[in-house]
């Protein structure tokens, strides 16, 4: 692992957060799931990666914050994107949020299509509402706590994605849980990419509670240091969803594929 990175995620680590109340939303978008039938589970992705469906969108976990999806048509998008963790892959959509440097980049490739800022820097609210192909790509901005120990407006986005009839969010580096005016804009998630450290992001508890807000039926963890970090957050969670551990990092999702039950799935990074 590169020196870097190694300090980067480290000062990250003993950073000391502060729970942040939420901005109020302008406005309210809905994303609703459209299968409900009773379906078998998920498809474990191949190490070699097979041409998608139409209703398919393949998930891979890459590691700390970043993952990357990608749609029925090929759009490629990498999140939370870094200059520590990388998939490899050149995106064409890359999302990124303010709270740390493994969580943007200073200098993302300059072949990247669209690089969607999770906060503005001009001040105010990002805002971003992008369809590219078959996926539609927009945010819900919330606060962070930055190195200083001040709040910072606006400085952190869930990115929702709406693609192959699937409602994906990805909550970024959240400090807070959510007003109703924010779940609301959030609208009603298929699959959710939650941090789970307990202290840099939001505590368990307030997480546990953001999960139940959005009442998708499958949660990924990400942002965790360590595996007795992830097990603290598996274990509070068993208490109110299924838990499943998958041997890949990668897996394809379809709406009518979905868990019965909402279940939190772990992938190993890359």
């Amino acid at each position: 692992m590169p020196l870097g990175r190694v300090a980067a995620i480290m000062l990250e680590a003993i950073a000391l957060v502060c729970l942040l109340p939420a901005p109020a939303a302008l406005a309210q978008d809905r994303c609703i799931a459209v299968a409900h039938r009773p379906a078998p589970g998920l498809h474990r992705a191949a190490l070699e990666p097979v041409q998608l469906a139409a209703g398919e969108v393949r998930i891979s976990y890459v590691g700390h914050s970043t993952f990357l999806i990608e749609t029925p048509k090929g759009v490629k998008i990498e999140t939370d994107y870094n200059d520590y963790v990388r998939s490899g892959e050149l995106p064409h959509i890359a999302t990124m949020n303010r709270a740390h440097d493994t969580h943007f980049s200073y200098a993302p490739d300059p072949r990247i299509r669209h690089v969607l800022r999770g906060w503005n820097p001009e001040g105010g609210a990002a805002q971003h509402d992008l369809t590219v192909e078959d996926v539609r790509v927009r945010n819900v901005p919330t606060n962070i706590r930055g190195w200083d120990g001040h709040t910072h407006e606006f400085g952190n986005s869930i990115f929702v994605f709406e693609t192959a009839r699937l409602c994906i969010a990805h909550l970024g580096h959240l400090h807070h849980t959510l007003t109703p005016q924010q779940v609301g804009r959030i609208g009603q998630m298929d699959v959710v990419l939650v941090p789970v450290d307990g202290s840099l992001t939001l505590d368990l508890e307030g997480m546990v509670e953001v999960l139940k807000a959005l009442k998708a039926r499958l949660m990924i963890p990400m942002h965790y240091f360590s595996r007795a970090g992830l097990e603290r957050f598996l274990a509070r969670v068993r208490e109110t969803f299924d838990v499943v551990e998958s041997p890949v990092a990668s897996i394809v999702v379809s709406s009518r594929a979905l868990p019965d039950r909402p279940q939190v799935l772990v992938l190993p990074g890359r």
